[in-house]
C-alpha cells in the first residue's frame, strides 16, 4: 500500500508542500501537458485553463495516463518521460528544493525546482488552490 502524502512527507523529513505532484493533463485535442503542484495544494482548473489558453482540460484515466507517459499514477515525472510535453509549474514551488516521483512506487527524487523549471522551459504561474 502506498503511503499517504502526509506519511510520505514525514518519511522524507519534509513538509507536504515540499512534495510536488506531477499530473499529466489531457487537452481536448488529445495532447498532454505536465502540471507540477505542491503536495498540500490541488490544481485550480480555471487558473490552469487560463494559463494554457484552452477551454477544456482533464485528468486522463489511470490506464490512459500510463499509456501516455510510461508511468503509473503516483510515479509520473517529466524526467525520463517518453514524451516531451509542455510543463506548467505552480509558482509556489519556485526557489525550493522539492521531492517528486521517481518513476516507480516507493521512490522519490530530490531536485532544485528552479533547475527543473529551467531544464524543461516550464511556464511558472499560479495554477493551484488549497487542497480541500
Amino acid at each position: 500500500m502506498a503511503a499517504s502524502l502526509p506519511e510520505a512527507a514525514a518519511l522524507l523529513g519534509i513538509e507536504p508542500a515540499g512534495i510536488v505532484k506531477t499530473l499529466v493533463v489531457k487537452r481536448s485535442d488529445d495532447t498532454f501537458l505536465f502540471a507540477l503542484v505542491p503536495g498540500d495544494r490541488s490544481i485550480s482548473w480555471p487558473k490552469l485553463r487560463a494559463v494554457v489558453g484552452v477551454n477544456k482540460l482533464q485528468l486522463p484515466d489511470p490506464q490512459r495516463a500510463l499509456e501516455a507517459t510510461g508511468y503509473e499514477r503516483g510515479t509520473i515525472v517529466p524526467i525520463g518521460s517518453s514524451q516531451d510535453w509542455p510543463v506548467y509549474a505552480d509558482e509556489q514551488i519556485a526557489g525550493r528544493r522539492i521531492a517528486m516521483g521517481a518513476g516507480a512506487h516507493g521512490y522519490s527524487l530530490f531536485v532544485e525546482a528552479d533547475d527543473l523549471i529551467a531544464a524543461y522551459g516550464a511556464t511558472v504561474a499560479d495554477i493551484s488552490q488549497p487542497a480541500g
